[in-house]
């Protein structure tokens, strides 16, 4: 009976410890709903996915996929990009150790002496005038301690907590490989954007160069006129002026050219050099209809959503790991080896020693440094929510935009195209008038420049065709499959 209260106490215990935490389990979560995604594009096709195309076939330029292949091998982004996925997997490996015993050897020597006026002092003492031990186990008054043994700590994960740890450190580590394919298609479609950048270029420099070499025999034909009395010193320097201007672009659309391919160069991972291309392949007709598919398949497309999806899992598994410091935690130690005070006794089956320690550990009071940790990972959780709704909708709003954008481009193309050919048209008409006097030298440099310009806008809008199939592809998560 004496043993009753006893009991109780560790009855009452026993609640306390299971008790505090177990409150928190029946809290439910109330997270934000996710707005539901549309059924179909409004301006798309529901067959088939442009995003399921190989990067090799969906840029049929050889010069381009080259360079691509170039990057990446070499491509530092990448790189780095690489060790994150190094970094995320020795994570995993970490996490998953600590659901496992931890074993360390121990290997020690030392000595010490007790105070003949202390509990240890005198009991050593009276201990070597007992009957029960012999010669060899006399206590020295300095007394030496040998210690060989394997001593083990083990968490036993009652409620998971290590395993949920294991689980969100593994979706860090997914995340980081869809953070790895995200870059890589960011750095195909930029690749591909500064190639045909640079072949836009290329083409408008061919037109000025052009246009310069048609300027100067204008400007030699108004000379002679001028010596003839025909033209005058004005028209002379109006003709000049066009020249200059025409070179000054020259020089402009050079330097721009410079700048893409060292762009192009410091993507590829290497310094300066000449970057080949094929500029007539700029004036080639653009890939077929590129498919949309459904907005559904953005979700296993897309890296970036792909890595939010993972982000929103691991965040979800740390609110749990944030919940369990709440409960009760079992720890066991152990130790085993051999200790003895004479080094010649040390290695024998009387030496052995061993010891096992399990222990139960709750927070009872003074809970505000967990409770804010929990609150934390709440809030970090509805922020990954919000992420990945994000992530979703930016990425419909691309495909949907660029769509829109690749029709319109189509009819801007035809009427740019029927533009240029009637300002073409229109610079011989005016050269005819002018030479038989029925129009003035302003209005043949006036021509010139209008058919330059619109020359230059034709070749902008034919890029941002090639821009819009570039964009489309990467918003459909297109290049690393």
């Amino acid at each position: 009976m004496r043993n009753l209260p006893y009991k109780n106490i560790l009855v009452v215990a026993a609640l306390l410890f299971v008790g505090s935490g177990c409150k928190l389990l029946k809290t439910p979560e109330q997270l934000p709903s996710l707005t539901a995604m549309p059924d179909a594009y409004p301006v798309a096709q529901k067959e088939g996915n442009s995003a399921d195309i190989h990067w090799k076939n969906y840029f049929s330029d050889t010069t381009l996929t080259a360079l691509i292949d170039t990057a990446l091998n070499n491509n530092i982004d990448l790189r780095l990009a690489m060790q994150r996925i190094e970094m995320g997997r020795a994570q995993v490996e970490q996490a998953k150790g600590l659901t496992l015993p931890f074993v360390s050897g121990i290997g020690s020597m030392g000595q010490r002496r007790f105070g003949k006026y202390t509990m240890d002092g005198i009991g050593n003492y009276d201990t070597n005038f007992s009957d029960n031990i012999s010669k060899d186990q006399n206590i020295p008054e300095h007394l030496p301690d040998f210690n060989l043994a394997l001593q083990s700590s083990w968490e036993i994960d009652i409620w998971g907590k290590l395993r949920t740890r294991k689980e969100a450190a593994l979706a860090r580590y997914l995340a980081t490989v869809e953070g790895r394919n995200f870059v890589l298609t960011n750095l195909i479609a930029d690749i591909a954007l500064s190639y045909y950048e640079l072949l836009a270029f290329e083409n408008e420099l061919d037109i000025i160069r052009e246009t310069i070499t048609l300027q100067d025999n204008e400007l030699s034909i108004i000379r002679i006129q001028k010596e003839a009395g025909r033209a005058n010193e004005l028209a002379v320097k109006q003709f000049e002026a066009q020249v200059l201007n025409s070179k000054s672009f020259e020089v402009e659309v050079s330097q721009h050219i410079v700048e893409i391919e060292n762009r192009i160069n410091f993507l590829l991972g290497r310094y300066p050099q000449p970057i080949r291309r094929n500029k007539t392949r700029f004036t080639t007709p653009l890939p077929a209809l590129v498919r949309a598919g459904i907005p559904a398949e953005l979700l296993k497309n897309r890296p970036d959503v792909r890595q939010a999806e993972y982000e929103l899992t691991a965040t979800k598994a740390n609110v749990y790991i944030a919940k369990a410091a709440f409960y009760p935690s079992l720890n066991l130690t152990a130790a085993l080896g051999l200790q003895s005070f004479k080094p010649e006794f040390l290695i024998s089956p009387q030496s052995i020693a061993y010891n096992l320690i399990g222990g139960l550990t709750t927070p009872l009071f003074n809970k505000s440094a967990l409770k804010a940790e929990l609150k934390t990972a709440r809030a970090a959780q509805i922020e990954a929510l919000y992420n990945y709704q994000k992530s979703i909708l930016n990425g419909y709003f691309e495909v949907y935009n660029q769509m829109v954008l690749i029709n319109n481009l189509e009819k801007l193309h035809a009427l740019k195209t029927s533009e240029a050919d009637v300002l073409n048209k229109s610079i011989q008409t005016a050269s005819e008038l002018f030479s038989t006097g029925r129009a003035s030298y302003l209005e043949v440099i006036l021509n010139r420049k209008n058919a330059l310009q619109s020359k230059i806008e034709l070749i902008d809008v034919r890029k941002r065709q090639y821009y819009s199939l570039i964009h489309i592809y990467r918003a459909l998560g297109g290049g690393w499959k």
